[in-house]
Order: C-alpha cells, then sequence, then structure tokens
C-alpha cells in the first residue's frame, strides 16, 4: 500500500534533511499529474486539497476515497493533506473526510486565539492520528478564502511557545515567499537568516515553506504568447527554495507554477487544434504539462528524486 500518514512522510524527510513536495489538486487530471510525475521520478509526494477544491470536487469524501484507492497502485509514497482550513469547524471537517493531514490556517489572528484555535483543532485531530499543520506569521497575497496584505515573519521564540502550546505536528513558516506572487521587478529575498533560526529554535521539528512556486516569467510568457493576460508577479526563486531542506523545511507547497503549465498547453491544443472538441483532448494536454511541471519541481527543487521508501 502506497498511501502513508503524513506523519510519517515528514519526519521521514526532517531526518534525511530535504523536502517532500505538496501539490494541489482540483480534478482527475491534476492528480494524475502529480501521483504519476512523483512515480516517475520515484518521490514521495503529497496531494493537497484546498477549501476550493473541496467545493469544486463537490463530494471531497468520495474525491478523496478515489484518490487514495488509486494511489495504491503508484509505487511510491503519497500523503494526503488538507490544505488552509481557515476555522475550527472547516478543519474538523477535513478532519472527518478522512484526511491523515490537515492544515488549520489561525495566522490571521492575534497569538493567544491562534493558539486557542490551533489546540481545539489538534485536539480533535489526535482521536484519528491526523497530523495537523499550524501557521505562525504572516504570508503576503491570497491563499485560497485567507489574505494577507503584507509580510509578517516568524519570531523564532514565539515559534517554540506557539509548538510546545498547541502539539501541532508540523508549522508553516514566514520567511519571504507569497502566496501567488506579488508585484516585484526581480525574485523577493527568501530570509535564510530567519528560516536558521526558526530551525535552530525548534531542532527536528518539521517546518513547512507556503507559496514556494517560483513563478519564473518564462511560463507566463508562455501562457500570454498563446492568448493569456497573466500579470507578471514574482516569488523566490527555485534555487531559493531548493536551499531550504538542509533548515528543517520538510513540506513546501508548489501550485502556480503546475497550473501555469496546464492552461498553457490547453491553450496551445485549442489554438493548434480548433476543429478538436472533445475535453479528453485538451484536458490530456493540460495533465501532461502540469506532470512535466512536478517532474521538474521534483528533480530540480525539492531533488526528493529516488527518497521513496516503498518497494516495486
Amino acid at each position: 500500500m502506497s498511501v502513508v500518514k503524513m506523519k510519517e512522510i515528514l519526519h521521514r524527510a526532517v531526518d534525511e534533511d530535504y523536502f517532500v513536495p505538496a501539490f494541489n489538486v482540483c480534478n482527475l487530471e491534476s492528480f494524475r499529474a502529480v501521483v504519476e510525475g512523483a512515480s516517475e521520478t520515484s518521490s514521495p509526494v503529497i496531494v493537497q486539497l484546498s477549501m476550493g477544491g473541496r467545493r469544486h470536487v463537490g463530494n471531497p469524501s468520495a474525491f478523496l476515497k478515489y484518490m487514495m484507492d488509486y494511489a495504491d497502485s503508484i509505487p511510491v509514497p503519497v500523503a494526503f493533506n488538507h490544505d488552509h482550513c481557515p476555522d475550527v469547524d472547516s478543519a474538523i471537517e477535513a478532519i472527518a473526510i478522512g484526511f491523515s493531514g490537515v492544515m488549520f490556517d489561525g495566522s490571521h489572528l492575534p497569538f493567544e486565539e491562534n493558539v486557542r484555535q490551533t489546540r481545539l483543532v489538534v485536539e480533535a485531530g489526535m482521536e484519528k492520528g491526523v497530523a495537523i499543520e499550524a501557521e505562525l506569521g504572516r504570508i503576503p497575497g491570497f491563499e485560497d478564502l485567507v489574505f494577507s496584505g503584507h509580510a509578517e515573519y516568524t519570531d523564532p521564540l514565539m515559534a517554540v511557545e506557539f509548538v510546545n502550546r498547541t502539539g501541532c505536528s508540523s508549522l508553516a513558516v514566514s520567511v519571504g515567499t507569497s502566496h501567488g506572487g506579488v508585484e516585484s521587478p526581480d525574485y523577493l529575498s527568501l530570509d535564510f537568516d530567519q528560516l536558521k533560526a526558526i530551525h535552530e529554535a525548534l531542532p527536528g521539528f518539521p517546518l513547512v515553506l507556503h507559496g514556494a512556486a517560483s513563478l519564473p516569467p518564462h511560463l507566463v510568457d508562455d501562457v500570454n504568447s498563446v492568448g493569456g493576460k497573466v500579470p507578471y508577479l514574482r516569488n523566490c526563486s527555485e534555487e531559493a527554495i531548493s536551499k531550504c531542506g538542509s533548515l528543517g523545511v520538510c513540506k513546501a507547497n508548489m501550485d502556480v507554477d503546475n497550473f501555469l503549465c496546464f492552461t498553457r498547453e490547453v491553450r496551445k491544443c485549442l489554438i493548434e487544434n480548433p476543429e478538436k472538441y472533445d475535453p479528453r483532448v485538451y484536458m490530456k494536454r493540460g495533465m501532461d504539462g502540469f506532470r512535466a511541471e512536478v517532474e521538474h519541481k521534483i528533480r530540480s527543487v525539492a531533488k526528493s528524486v529516488s527518497r521513496s521508501w516503498i518497494e516495486g
């Protein structure tokens, strides 16, 4: 069985100083792109569903069951995480749906209230052995239903207090990345000193990096060359993201670049084949573009190739 618990996939990454890429999916094509890309590279992978994705699939319990059944045939470790639950109720619902990992985002709350609500989710997850990811600090940009207009870096000492008081399984930190990109003339700077300080304050504890897609300009160029009007936003470079595995980061969320590749291929297919109207044709092209970017992230950024511990 290749479906593994979030706790196992996180702690193996921490012990071996690398991070597992986490990708949000919303349909069959995006899901297949992720697990097949991971299989091709023999990499562990985390499949995520966001609140928006949860609404999109209509029946998240049935969708999760399908994905887990499918993943049983994938010869690499696959863990399923619910991304960015903005309140306690939605996080408890995600636990009930059957995810082995749930991210509760209380970063928009005052510290004490973030601690209180995170603890409620952790206690709910304990009964089913669910790993609860929390967030401290603020990451600018939109993430599904959560928005922050500014960055607020995670304080190392507050992080220690937060982890001790909440009992969370992993912690998403703010050290320079953004959700979905921000306006900037160049790549954003990732604060390695801040990340190192957090890692040293919490040795051996799983840290998470959100906003780990890089929005390279050539991908935006590709989409816009086939009729898109995507703005040129920036995030941290792939080279910077890649260095984080040695500083306690064991999970990195990387999505926007995959979406750009999917969109590019769908647009190209429809332009090149105007007579085609079968969704299977252009959705297959989109899936292939998404999968190629997943493999690129695994090989060149996460560098988690051949980290699978599943036999066969």
